[in-house]
């Protein structure tokens, strides 16, 4: 079992991310009799999947739909359809932020080049930051 300050450094999230997940129902830690939130390798396995999620703008509301989907699945009930639909449709736009990425840095190499035409003596190393 993990703290919330252990499973912070294991996400390299912060401690208020997590506890802002589980206010908006996204994370259920189990809590000791004092109230200590604790979370077992199921619970962080979870957090890195809602972590790669919002990495990829998933909407907080879609991810809520997603656990709400997950959490009401039963024998009786299957939500497995809907979570793929879900999931499908994220991808979708996933591949979309993709394509423009790749556009942009095809963008930036053009002008890049541009700029070493016009001054071939400027240096070609990476500028260094400290």
């Amino acid at each position: 079992m993990y703290t919330i300050s252990e499973i912070s450094r294991l996400t390299q999230t912060t401690a208020h991310t997590i506890r802002y997940y589980e206010k908006e129902g996204l994370l259920f830690p189990s809590r000791t009799a004092n109230g200590v939130r604790r979370y077992d390798e199921t619970q962080l396995t979870w957090l890195r999947f809602v972590l790669r999620l919002r990495a990829t703008h998933m909407p907080i509301e879609q991810i809520r739909q997603y656990v709400d989907l997950f959490l009401s699945s039963s024998d009786e009930h299957d939500t497995t359809n809907d979570r793929l639909r879900l999931l499908e449709a994220h991808q979708q736009t996933v591949q979309a932020q993709l394509q423009e990425l790749q556009q942009t840095e095809q963008m930036i190499t053009d002008k890049i080049a541009a700029y070493r035409r016009l001054h071939p003596s400027v240096s070609t190393d990476p500028v260094r930051f400290p």
